[in-house]
């Protein structure tokens, strides 16, 4: 059911009453799932590049257990590092005045390439294997 033109007004109104509110704003960035994974992703990051310093140094001074130990600090750094990446993205409306919009917009391209890869699929000739 559409808004009427008076309550699409104010809709508005509130809307940038409370995008102009900096506690507001800090209070919705801190509590969006982006801001926490793009935090976690700096921090994989850097445990990335101290795990590969790990493995130069190991390798370098001949101490092969710190240059394993280095190696496996980047995998798991990598490994976190796509989890939170996952958990950035997994949820639909992340704040206020976010663009919800393009995210159903990609949603539907992805799943109209996977819908025409189908197709194909399913309409590939049979006698070619």
């Amino acid at each position: 059911m559409p808004l009427s033109e008076h309550e699409q007004r104010l809709f508005d109104q509130i809307e940038r009453s409370l995008a102009e509110d900096p506690k507001f704003a800090s209070a919705v960035r801190a509590s969006d799932p982006r801001f926490h994974a793009r935090r976690r992703l700096v921090v994989a990051a850097f445990v990335i590049v101290a795990g590969l310093a790990l493995v130069v140094y190991g390798t370098v001074s001949s101490n092969t257990p710190l240059g394993v130990a280095g190696f496996v600090v980047m995998l798991g750094a990598a490994a976190f590092a796509m989890q939170s990446r996952r958990k950035g993205q997994a949820t639909d409306l992340h704040a206020v005045g976010g663009n919800a919009t393009r995210r159903t917009r990609q949603s539907t391209r992805k799943s109209g390439i996977v819908d025409r890869l189908e197709e194909r699929w399913r309409g590939r000739p049979e006698g070619h294997r």
